[in-house]
């Protein structure tokens, strides 16, 4: 990419989207079309067309996209689905339309199959069955690489995705009701230790930022410790804080600006010629973007229990589901390549947490 092409950030103040526009901010691209939801609604088919037809991006980072944890992917399963597909359906296709050199569609490493072998190489998708509760966003991502791959193959389209395993970093959800669950961990800790110390005035700022289930900083004590305890956070002789399943499931987390670095080396080192398959059939195409190690989840809790400097207790919950046991990626693709990330996961969390109490 020249460095002042034409660029549009597709889900620029999201997770994703923001540390993909600082990382290029940072490698000195300058030539930006950015659009809030409140001012372009991916999902509006007709909204998108003009845009494109007026704006005329070179290429597009599609970030955007309708995300959250295992308790929102199973609870609003049909906004999932709806929004995701609309959101990429519109974007790549009027991409096609308008002449885009190139894009890069952005998806998940929960398309592979729930008892997927360890680590998950690329060729695993679509080889046997989903994890339950995270299925409609996942079809929709998988939806999203076959758009890709058969517009390459249709229309000579240069449109390129990447799979993320999990991510963390600025600007991540930390709705207890939404977030995925190294930002909820590190929430829910985090008020547990100012619980423990009676720190109200932790608590109150927080909740004045971040309010829990209509529950602000301006709300009494009562009523507070009421939704704290609601959402597992509990003061008996020590604070209890309350984790979903058996903490056994293994996860692999990636720092968003490792992420960002891998996509913007992608786009300038990587095309959809290179992946095609000079056979009858062409796929996995997609090229998964990890770490390659994971953690359990109990493990990561007491890692972020250290990095926080809470003195409480965990309390496993085996009545909320595990979601699927193990999501390590196989990243021997894009190491060769040349990427690998850099940020280990405890100082990634460091940054997180810095991050987050001074935002």
């Amino acid at each position: 990419m020249r460095k002042d092409a034409k660029i549009y950030v597709a889900g620029h103040n999201g997770l994703v989207g923001s540390a993909i526009l600082r990382q290029l901010k940072e490698e000195g691209y300058q030539n930006f079309i950015l659009r809030n939801s409140s001012e372009l609604d991916l999902r509006d088919t007709q909204a998108v067309a003009t845009f494109f037809a007026s704006e005329k991006p070179e290429y597009v980072f599609l970030a955007a996209a309708k995300v959250g944890g295992i308790a929102a992917n199973n609870t609003y399963r049909g906004e999932f689905i709806y929004d995701n597909l609309m959101i990429q359906n519109n974007v790549i296709h009027q991409s096609y339309v308008h002449g885009v050199k190139k894009l890069l569609f952005l998806g998940s490493t929960c398309i592979y199959p729930k008892n997927a072998p360890q680590p998950m190489r690329e060729d695993y998708l679509l080889t046997d069955v989903l994890e339950y509760t995270n299925e409609p966003y996942a079809i929709a991502k998988i939806a999203g690489i076959k758009m890709c791959e058969s517009y390459n193959l249709q229309y000579g389209t240069n449109f390129i995705s990447a799979m993320p395993t999990n991510l963390y970093g600025p600007h991540d959800n930390f709705d207890l009701e939404k977030a995925h669950v190294l930002p909820a961990l590190l929430r829910k800790i985090h008020l547990g230790k100012a619980l423990q110390n009676n720190d109200w005035q932790t608590i109150r700022k927080d909740l004045k930022a971040l309010p829990i289930a209509g529950i602000d900083g301006d709300s009494s004590e009562d009523k507070i410790t009421a939704v704290l305890s609601d959402f597992g956070i509990e003061k008996n002789d020590k604070v209890e804080v309350e984790i979903w399943g058996s903490g056994k499931p293994r996860r692999e987390l990636l720092w968003v600006e490792d992420m960002a670095k891998a996509c913007t080396f992608l786009m300038n080192h990587h095309n959809a010629e290179t992946s095609l398959q000079m056979d009858n059939e062409v796929r996995n195409t997609h090229i998964n973007i990890g770490t390659g190690s994971d953690i359990t989840i109990a493990d990561l809790a007491d890692l972020i229990k250290i990095v926080v400097g809470f003195e409480g207790d965990f309390v496993f919950n085996t009545d909320k589901p595990d979601g699927t046991y193990r999501k390590l990626t196989d990243v021997t693709k894009i190491n060769k390549m040349g990427w690998t990330a850099e940020v280990t996961l405890a100082e990634g969390i460091e940054k997180m947490y810095s991050w987050y109490i001074s935002s």
